[in-house]
């Protein structure tokens, strides 16, 4: 964990440099801030942002009024963050996003954007992700696969990612998350995949896979047939 947060350390001065890691570029931002408001309920949320790196789609959450926590495990990623939400009531912790370090503390959102290609669990840690959200809440992952040195000729993964002691190395598969959301997210509603190919997101055009999947656990209900019918 020191080497990964030390890499991760040694990105953030760089790190908002990519259009759609600092959304600097109005349009950008607003492709944003719009995708965050389709995946939202509405109202004041409370939103758990993990992997916030330096925070800017903490940011965006916070103008919108959500009560936003940020984890992230980089401490100078951290440092940015904080200046970045500087006058809003957002809290940015120091720790391991797959171990969010927010005690009993229980959410309408959590968040997580190109995450999970660096945890050594994935698994386990949607299962920590979904523990934190109250009935209703959503589970919003930010994911995508594309391209890296650990895949072969025909697209599939060599041990290489699982030896490394992350599993998801390069990223995965829309169609293998929601298997993974549906085998570990309780009390699972509903599960949706937003396809995200539009440019403006990213600043350029791109050629790899990206999307969100949207998971939305049951609400408590008095009578619980009231879910039948609900699509998976």
């Amino acid at each position: 964990m020191h080497d990964i947060a030390a890499h991760w350390d040694a990105a953030a001065d760089s790190f908002d440099e990519e259009a759609d890691h600092g959304l600097r570029d109005p349009r950008v931002r607003a492709a944003w801030a719009d995708r965050l408001a389709a995946w939202l309920p509405e109202g004041r949320l409370d939103v758990v942002d993990l992997g916030c790196g330096t925070g800017s789609l903490s940011l965006l959450l916070a103008e919108r009024g959500h009560r936003v926590v940020g984890v992230d495990l980089a401490p100078r990623m951290v440092a940015r963050a904080r200046a970045k939400l500087a006058g809003t009531d957002a809290i940015v912790l120091v720790g391991d996003a797959a171990r969010p370090p927010v005690g009993e503390r229980r959410f309408d959102v959590v968040l997580a954007r190109h995450l999970l290609w660096t945890i050594p669990d994935p698994e386990a840690a949607l299962t920590r992700w979904a523990a934190l959200l109250r009935p209703g809440g959503r589970l919003v992952l930010v994911e995508g696969r594309w391209s890296t040195p650990g895949e072969n000729s025909e697209g599939s993964r060599r041990d290489a990612g699982s030896e490394a002691g992350m599993p998801w190395d390069g990223g995965v598969r829309a169609g293998d998350l929601v298997t993974a959301v549906r085998l570990t997210v309780a009390d699972l509603a509903d599960v949706r995949i937003d396809v995200l190919a539009d440019p403006a997101l990213w600043g350029k055009e791109i050629g790899d896979e990206r999307y969100a999947v949207v998971a939305v656990t049951a609400p408590v209900l008095d009578d619980p047939e009231k879910l039948t019918g609900v699509a998976l």
